[in-house]
């Protein structure tokens, strides 16, 4: 593991932290570059997206000290402390996902449409942000097994699947919510091999309790909105 990548005096550069932020630098230029095809100006994809990050870094971050609420009772002043990882992927999604949603309605921008375009770059970020947990050592398999690694090459699929998703994309919101069932089944998954997750419910994780329901819900809206576009084609033909 490498999870100083260089230290020069008081300064400490941390490969975690890298890799997050290089994760959501190339989110921001990229749906920057393709917002014009959804019609969306890139100025205001580029401050929705920095939004994202700010308020799910600390979604993240607040669901992860719940998690370990006894440990950060008992030291309080590592709370702040982001050097050695310490996020929950569904807390930021979360918390991000209602910041997201009041800017887009402030600014009239249209949610789903919206986050049909940014789908992709998200998960594309993600599987930067695990090599860096790689990097650091945290998120890690039991037995050795570089779960890290197994989830970042899931999430480059992932990208790669919605990326072209969005070129037959019929309805708004058929590739978010195609992210939200195809990102959960993988969580789903990749938890049995994660040495780091205790089992909460019925042998289950919390991320996996999670996953079960984001699919459920996500599924349903779009078999929803699926029929809906069906019947409406077929109305036209």
């Amino acid at each position: 593991m490498h999870p100083v990548l260089f230290k020069a005096g008081p300064i400490t550069i941390y490969s975690y932290g890298v890799m997050v932020a290089l994760g959501f630098a190339v989110a921001i230029f990229l749906a920057n570059r393709r917002a014009g095809r959804f019609g969306l100006s890139g100025d205001l994809v580029v401050d929705l997206l920095i939004t994202a990050l700010v308020t799910g870094i600390a979604g993240a971050r607040l669901f992860y000290i719940i998690l370990s609420f006894q440990y950060y009772r008992a030291n309080p002043m590592e709370i702040l402390d982001l050097s050695k990882g310490g996020l929950v992927w569904y807390g930021g999604f979360f918390m991000a996902l209602a910041s997201v949603a009041l800017f887009i309605k402030v600014k009239r921008m249209g949610f789903w449409n919206t986050m049909d375009l940014l789908a992709p770059y998200i998960v594309l970020a993600q599987a930067l942000g695990r090599i860096g947990c790689f990097l650091n050592g945290c998120c890690y398999g039991i037995s050795g097994i570089p779960v890290q690694l197994y989830a970042s090459l899931s999430l480059f699929a992932i990208f790669i699947v919605l990326r072209l998703w969005q070129e037959v994309r019929r309805f708004n919101g058929e590739i978010f919510l195609g992210y939200c069932i195809l990102y959960s089944l993988k969580r789903f998954g990749i938890e049995f091999l994660r040495g780091d997750n205790p089992r909460a419910f019925f042998g289950l994780t919390i991320s996996q309790v999670i996953s079960i329901a984001v699919v459920l819900v996500s599924a349903a809206i779009f078999l929803s909105k699926a029929y809906k576009w069906n019947a409406k084609d077929t109305a036209s033909k």
